[in-house]
């Protein structure tokens, strides 16, 4: 199955979970005809919503904690990062996925909407990868070569040390985070170049640049199979892209993947985030491909910082 393949995933094992998969939000009706007695906020599913780069860390996510919580529900769906931020400011997803920060003024609306401030809960480490075809001779980038590339500036693999074929440029929608924060952090908030082919998800660049020798993508870490991650050469040589050299900031195209939620959400939604902050959680993250925070502490606390409350552990 395509790994960003919009997923929405309910298990249940009860009546009364079987009753809430086909649509309704009460226990089935008594056979007397009495009036159901309302369900509890425990059995209500917990809606996730956002980045298709994290869409397959909160299945695992979502399956591993159901399977330790039998009662629990959770629903996993992608769209891109500004689609579950969207989503969590017009309250049909209790907990955002996305691979970049919101901004300011969706914080303001979200803050407006939810009644209470915006939690941001980092649950993993990712490094924003750049991907050539395996056989392609080149190695490292400059992040201005790069830019170059994506800016319409260098156009032929020999202009960076390759060989004499044109370059084809594989990007994502404007709606993903990974688009938003190449953007920022490479093409300093410039342009992309008008040829860049936009696809929807990482693994659909991937397949892309796998099955095209003159290829060039990006997306997140975990998704790099049959295509090679290029390292990002700089003033200290060059920086592969590692658990390490994220860790420690070395690698310039580190980021957090995070879990935005209002601060008044109910306890089905926070005992979800705060176990994706513990080791069983945290290992998963490397089982999935991207790269667990710097601490494996299962609890966290909530502070507040410019409006927006950070969770951290």
């Amino acid at each position: 199955m395509n790994a960003e393949t919009v997923i929405g995933r309910i298990v249940s094992v009860s009546a009364l979970s079987l009753a809430l998969a086909c649509g309704g939000e009460r226990a089935a009706a008594p056979a007397d005809g009495g009036a159901s007695a309302p369900e509890s906020q425990s059995s209500k599913p917990v809606t996730i919503k956002g980045s298709d780069t994290m869409v397959v860390l909160g299945q695992r996510l979502a399956e591993e904690y159901m399977k330790a919580n039998p009662s629990a529900v959770i629903q996993v769906n992608g769209g891109g990062s500004g689609t579950g931020i969207a989503a969590l400011i017009n309250g049909t997803a209790d907990l955002a996925q996305s691979s970049r920060s919101m901004k300011s003024d969706e914080l303001e609306k979200a803050k407006q909407s939810r009644g209470a401030e915006i939690v941001e809960t980092p649950v993993a480490l990712d490094a924003l990868a750049v991907f050539v075809h395996s056989v392609n001779p080149v190695k490292s980038l400059t992040i201005q070569q790069i830019a170059g590339i994506y800016g319409g500036k260098t156009k032929n693999w020999k202009d960076v040390g390759g060989s004499n074929a044109p370059i084809i440029i594989y990007g994502r929608e404007s709606s993903s985070g990974t688009y938003d924060y190449f953007r920022e952090h490479v093409l300093n908030k410039g342009d992309f170049v008008p040829t860049v082919q936009t696809l929807q998800g990482t693994a659909a660049i991937i397949n892309a640049v796998s099955r095209d020798k003159n290829g060039i993508g990006y997306g997140g870490i975990a998704y790099a199979k049959e295509v090679r991650a290029i390292g990002i050469k700089g003033d200290k040589g060059v920086v592969e892209p590692s658990i390490g050299t994220v860790a420690d900031g070395s690698y310039p195209l580190s980021r957090k993947l995070f879990f935005y939620y209002p601060s008044n959400a109910p306890e089905r939604v926070t005992q979800f985030v705060q176990w994706s902050l513990g080791p069983e959680a945290q290992a998963l993250v490397t089982d999935v491909g991207y790269f667990p925070l710097a601490t494996t502490a299962s609890t966290a606390t909530a502070t507040t910082t410019g409006g927006t409350a950070t969770q951290t552990q």
